[in-house]
């Protein structure tokens, strides 16, 4: 699980991230929306220590990823809204070389790569530069290194711009399998359609604060009182015509 205490993130005099309070459960599947500039990914980059809070605490899986940043970051699995392939290695070479920085057993980590080609249908390119790939391609070998060991936390930065519905249908199958598996998935996202279907609770945030939260349930219910639209929703949440924080 992942548990967000007062963070707070500053460069200079610019708060990009205002005192965030945050519980996300095993087996949730969190949809965290808000315009561009609204500290989405400052937040995940402090959330997977890519960078140090001004305040405030990280906690994963009970460990606190500033003071035992190795420990907690074995839990996470995270794929940035640009993913990054070294080009000069196949895909297949690209997994390998991912579950190495793990350190997974050989002969375990043959059979998770192995795994993986099935699940995000990989057979055809697995063996082709990297650097071939189109961004579905380049989208679908990202995500697989981030399971290869099989974390309990994955953190996801808009996962389905760009994607073929055949890239973007298989994302989402495998994003919700593994939360009815019990991972905990934090999912960054502009599209309020993948939110809507993906989603057990969401969190909207602007100007670095998170300005609504509710549950299923809840959203469920505030959604359905706005003609079943989320965007009509989150537009007039956005501009403070809703101000409700649900638990």
């Amino acid at each position: 699980m992942i548990v967000i205490k007062n963070l707070t993130k500053k460069f200079g005099n610019f708060i990009a991230v205002d005192n965030l309070n945050l519980e996300i459960n095993s087996g949730e599947f969190f949809g965290f929306l808000g315009p561009n500039g609204a500290g989405k990914t400052t937040t995940i980059k402090m959330i997977t220590g890519l960078y140090a809070p001004t305040s405030g605490e990280v906690i994963i899986n009970g460990l606190d990823i500033q003071k035992f940043p190795i420990e907690a970051k074995s839990f996470i699995g995270y794929v940035p809204d640009e993913p990054f392939l070294y080009d000069k290695l196949t895909g297949l070479e690209y997994l390998y070389f991912s579950g190495g920085l793990y350190g997974i057993e050989k002969s375990i980590l043959k059979n998770r790569i192995e795994k993986l080609i099935q699940i995000f249908e990989l057979n055809e390119w697995i063996y082709r530069l990297t650097e071939e790939y189109s961004r579905g391609m380049k989208q679908r070998i990202a995500i697989a290194s981030a399971l290869i060991h099989d974390p309990k936390i994955i953190v996801i930065d808009e996962p389905i711009v760009g994607l073929d519905p055949s890239s973007a249908t298989i994302v989402k199958k495998i994003l919700k399998e593994r939360a009815n598996e019990g991972a905990t998935i934090l999912m960054s996202t502009h599209l309020l359609s993948i939110a809507e279907e993906l989603c057990d609770r969401i969190a909207i945030i602007k100007n670095g604060k998170i300005i609504f939260e509710s549950s299923l349930k809840s959203f469920q219910k505030f959604t359905f009182g706005h003609n079943g639209n989320l965007e009509e929703f989150y537009l007039k949440v956005l501009s403070n015509e809703i101000t409700d924080k649900v638990d």
